[in-house]
């Protein structure tokens, strides 16, 4: 059952290989069909090398096996609180991208310095809060989930304008409309976190600090790819 899906899955997953974000099995793509309401995944622990469309697991959005041999990715029930959250999302992605972890793991956002960041991210790419130790010690995957859509409400960022998140001590999640835009969202999330951490290094080294973007700047950039009224791109 859903093969295209499954396809579609299988082959974004292929691109966090070829686009040098993972090492290992670090991490995972999945995508939704909404009109069933079910999930295709990445499987736990499989190799990359290994893998191929029929191994990816479908579940519905309790995170019930539907089909599948393997047991699904261990991330999965953040993946499904994001889908539960965000009824516009298609495909989301988690990595540990070493450019984007090293702000997760400092606890800070990835600040818009230019019109790199600009392009994809309306704002700060926020970080969440640390979870609590009783989050941690129970439902911790799907607590991950609602820490970021928290992170999201709290701030008045739709996903929508903000596809990134980075998870306190942990790493990236990146969504799209569908599996291999969320991949592209981490690609791009990776590229612009190394860019923000060399200008803040050029700066500091000049005595000074790093100026965001101006805002009506960062604006228009984002809006002539993704607003109303876009203009990027052929019709």
């Amino acid at each position: 059952m859903l093969e295209s899906l499954k396809e579609a899955v299988y082959s974004a997953n292929m691109l966090l290989v070829k686009y040098n974000l993972v090492v290992f099995t670090w991490g995972n793509v999945s995508g939704i069909d909404r009109e069933r309401g079910l999930v295709v995944i990445k499987p736990s622990g499989v190799s990359y090398a290994d893998l191929s469309p029929n191994d990816l697991p479908v579940l519905d959005l309790n995170g019930n096996i539907i089909e599948g041999k393997y047991n699904p990715s261990t991330d999965t029930p953040t993946h499904l609180e994001l889908y539960r959250s965000f009824p516009n999302i298609g495909g989301v992605t988690h990595t540990h991208s070493p450019w984007a972890t090293s702000f997760a793991q400092a606890g800070r956002g990835v600040p818009p310095y230019g019109t790199t960041h600009a392009d994809y991210f309306d704002g700060q790419i926020p970080c969440t809060r640390k979870l609590t130790p009783d989050e941690i010690a129970e439902n911790y995957e799907t607590n991950t989930g609602r820490v970021i859509v928290d992170t999201l409400v709290s701030a008045s960022l739709p996903p929508e304008r903000m596809r990134a998140v980075l998870v306190h001590s942990h790493a990236p999640f990146t969504w799209g409309t569908d599996a291999a835009a969320s991949v592209e969202t981490a690609v791009v999330l990776e590229q612009t976190a190394m860019m923000a951490l060399h200008t803040e290094l050029l700066s500091s080294s000049r005595g000074g600090e790093s100026e965001c973007i101006s805002r009506e700047l960062l604006r228009k950039h984002f809006d002539r790819k993704h607003g109303p009224e876009a203009y990027y791109g052929q019709k």
